[in-house]
């Protein structure tokens, strides 16, 4: 399911399984968190297609979603954070909403839209006052009928997570809401779980949920530098996701190439995803980053250096992700 309706897995191309659109991270990142200029990102996404980019897929939570726009009251009328009042009913905006669609009909890039909440601490109180199977529900609506004030369905749940080593009571229930909805919908789960080997918790309690290990994705794997998380996770029957390749230090990028390499050569090439995760202006190429292409343009080069051909590329770029979002074998 795309902004622009549904299409065949086989169509999907090459696709980019953690990426931001428009975002608002100011809460966090004063300086760069704050993407929502309509003409730079179409620019953004036409470099991506010119590199043979066919999908992206943005996972941008309901709480990263409000006061994106620099048009207060026009198409797409700015808004202020997230607020009870606001996430009643949405988990994204419609305008928000309209606006990917126009993009991705404007540049040709199909979008997988996410639905969900993110994590602490941007979950504020207003979370602890609805039930996880009420948090649920408005996914699963989403999912089967539309984001709320437009008739565009959401492809994935996610990004959910965790903000730190350990997963707080209100990321608790907001993964059980995540794994209830996914159940109902066979729609994959998409998560945060950065700097710490926090994944292995998530995929637990989502397993303790009834979810099925192939539709959970363990997102940012590659900032966690443990081959043995890595390689558990996969063994676990889940999606291990590389998703913050960007051009800077070698060791970092040479860290990433190998951890993908190791999971290749041990027998797990169909548990790897790949992406970007941009989410500041300083990670577009506007402003001096790699964009939604580094991974195509670059990165590509050196995975073929440390001996991944064509067709192993292929299939962690084309393949996982078209099982990964149509729920084969969910």
């Amino acid at each position: 399911m795309t902004a622009t309706g549904a299409v065949e897995g086989a169509r999907l191309g090459t696709t980019l399984m953690h990426e931001h659109v428009f975002i608002n991270l100011l809460r966090e990142y004063r300086g760069t968190g704050l993407i929502q200029d309509l003409p730079l990102m179409r620019s953004e996404l036409e470099r991506y297609r010119e590199a043979g980019g066919v999908t992206l897929v943005d996972v941008t939570s309901a709480e990263l979603t409000w006061g994106a726009s620099p048009d207060p009251g026009g198409v797409y009328g700015a808004r202020p954070p997230a607020s009870a009042e606001h996430t009643a009913e949405h988990t994204r905006a419609p305008d928000n909403v309209a606006a990917l669609h126009e993009l991705s009909v404007a540049t040709g890039v199909r979008i997988v839209l996410g639905t969900g909440h993110y994590r602490d601490p941007y979950l504020g109180d207003d979370f602890d006052r609805k039930s996880v199977d009420a948090i649920s529900e408005l996914l699963v609506r989403d999912l089967v009928e539309g984001f709320a004030g437009t008739r565009i369905r959401a492809g994935l749940i996610g990004e959910v997570g965790s903000d730190q080593w350990f997963i707080s009571a209100r990321e608790e229930r907001n993964l059980r809401a995540s794994a209830r909805a996914s159940r109902r919908t066979n729609a994959v789960i998409s998560t945060h779980a950065a700097r710490w080997p926090v994944g292995r918790r998530q995929l637990d309690l989502l397993l303790e949920e009834g979810v099925s290990p192939v539709r959970v994705i363990i997102g940012h794997c590659d900032t966690v530098n443990i081959p043995e998380y890595h390689l558990d996770l996969a063994r676990s029957g889940c999606y291990v996701q590389f998703d913050t390749i960007r051009p800077g230090a070698e060791f970092a990028l040479n860290t990433r190439v190998s951890h993908i390499v190791s999971l290749i050569r041990a027998g797990f090439i169909d548990s790897i995803l790949l992406s970007h995760d941009v989410c500041g202006r300083d990670h577009l190429h506007a402003y001096g980053g790699g964009g939604f292409d580094y991974i195509s343009r670059h990165f590509a080069k050196r995975l073929a250096q440390a001996g991944v051909d064509a067709g192993e590329l292929d299939h962690i770029l084309i393949e996982n992700p078209r099982r990964a979002l149509s729920g084969e074998a969910g």
